[in-house]
């Protein structure tokens, strides 16, 4: 099963590299103001995901930040007793 996971991330691997050389044309990216920029198209997109990934994280941060206190908060309120304020056990029967 192993053998079969790396070879799929060889695969994968092996494709995404051939995306990228075979998309080494050279596209110019026009911004405002007139501002332009001329890269190799893989270098564009692979800028792209990123700007795109970290935006999302971004975007994700304040969510993932209030699940953490509401939970946080949640398993102290529902936290077991401490053995300070825990009842005292009774003592067995004698006989036992």
């Amino acid at each position: 099963m192993r053998v079969l996971g790396w070879l799929l991330k060889a695969a994968v691997f092996l494709l995404i590299f051939a995306l990228a050389i075979n998309n080494q044309a050279p596209v110019r990216v026009h911004g405002l103001f007139g501002a332009q920029w001329e890269a190799p198209l893989v270098l564009v997109l692979l800028l792209v995901l990123f700007a795109g990934v970290l935006l999302g994280m971004a975007v994700m941060a304040p969510l993932w930040w209030r699940a953490r206190r509401t939970a946080r908060q949640s398993s102290a309120a529902t936290a077991p007793a401490s053995p300070a304020t825990a009842p005292a056990l009774e003592e067995p029967p004698h006989g036992v």
